[in-house]
């Protein structure tokens, strides 16, 4: 009998960063998060996502935090997992483009407060406006040893977006001097069995590890990644059980369960992940008492397939209604939300062209 080659499926645990920013608007504050590090940094996660994206914005604006300090604490606290963030390419984590230079000097920042892998993606799939962070990750790379780019793939649907039009910017991506690169499906639209025929032509076009971020809003996300990783990709991103599905990601636990005993198995501790989840249990519990988990971002919405709205631009589209007392149109923004990306030329809808266009529909 041939002996089964093991090629473990690797894990990267987003509850410090895109879970809560998809369920609880990015408002975890750095308090909650250190005391479970010494825990989390046991488990072998592939990397834990602690950084970037709304993080930098929300700290200042709504927790009065310092985010290099919360940068700089979980570093001193992760001994042995790799830091990811998510980086907007020329727009680093603000809303409008950048200069070279401040993309530079923000990357050589990032990593030497503790980053080691960046994720770099740009809202139009322009990988001209994630050359620079490339270059700048590489430049510290090749003097320091240290600093991964990997470049991410806002993806979406439409007529343009064809099986040829991935394959081929994954060619274009290795030939960037990109490390990996990522599948970035924010709106949870990626079904199991095109996922699997993604992989493969992909992997037909670049040697580059390939690694798969999803969000549960349409319900298909676990069954996604089980079809995915037998299809070969290396990473995918999940989140602690009592931060996960709904506009978050797939439960770590459960992906973990489900590739036990196969070739794609983690080798993680369940009984640790409980503990991990045991921790952030309660604080879910008194997100959704306080109201700051609000339980339309916690459901199964089948026409996510139709609105294309990502996680993240969903929980805080919930949190500004709410403000402006205006929960009721809720369904009316999302049936306009079509409407507006259509007329704009139908862009894979992420930070910032999420906010343009959500933003538009409200009004």
């Amino acid at each position: 009998m041939a002996e089964i080659t093991k090629k473990p499926v690797g894990i990267m645990e987003t509850v410090l960063r895109d879970a809560h920013q998809s369920l609880i608007a990015t408002r975890m504050p750095t308090e909650i998060m250190l005391p479970i590090v010494e825990k989390m940094d046991k488990v072998g996660y592939h990397a834990v996502e602690c950084w970037g994206g709304a993080t930098f914005d929300a700290s200042l604006r709504f927790l009065k935090e310092d985010p290099w300090e919360r940068l700089r604490k979980l570093r001193d606290g992760f001994k042995n997992t790799k830091l990811q963030m998510l980086f907007r390419g020329q727009n680093i984590l603000g809303y409008r483009p950048y200069a070279d230079d401040v993309v530079d000097a923000f990357v050589e920042k990032s990593i030497a407060n503790g980053i080691d892998i960046i994720r770099i993606f740009d809202c139009l799939n322009d990988l001209r406006n994630l050359q620079e962070a490339v270059n700048a990750t590489n430049e510290i790379k090749k003097r320091e040893g240290r600093g991964h780019a990997q470049i991410a793939l806002s993806y979406t649907l439409g007529d343009a977006y064809t099986l040829e039009y991935w394959a081929d910017m994954a060619k274009k991506i290795e030939e960037m001097g990109a490390d990996s690169i990522c599948i970035k499906d924010m709106a949870g639209l990626l079904l199991p069995y095109r996922a699997a025929e993604l992989i493969k032509a992909m992997k037909e076009q670049t040697k580059l590890p390939i690694q798969l971020h999803t969000h549960y809003t349409s319900g298909v996300a676990s069954m996604t990644y089980l079809k995915a990783v037998e299809a070969g990709v290396d990473v995918i991103d999940c989140a602690i059980s009592p931060f996960a599905l709904g506009t978050s990601q797939p439960a770590t636990e459960v992906m973990v369960e489900t590739f036990k005993g196969t070739p794609y198995d983690t080798g993680y501790d369940q009984n640790l992940l409980a503990e991990i989840a045991d921790y952030f249990a309660p604080y879910r519990d008194e997100c959704i008492k306080s109201g700051l988990m609000n339980t339309k971002v916690l459901g199964v919405n089948i026409k996510t397939l139709l609105y294309q709205v990502p996680g993240g631009m969903l929980s805080n589209m919930v949190s500004q209604l709410k403000e402006q007392k205006a929960e009721n149109r809720y369904r009316d923004v999302l049936e306009e939300i079509p409407r507006v990306r259509k007329d704009c030329g139908e862009p894979p809808l992420v930070t910032p062209s999420s906010q343009i266009v959500g933003t538009q529909a409200i009004f």
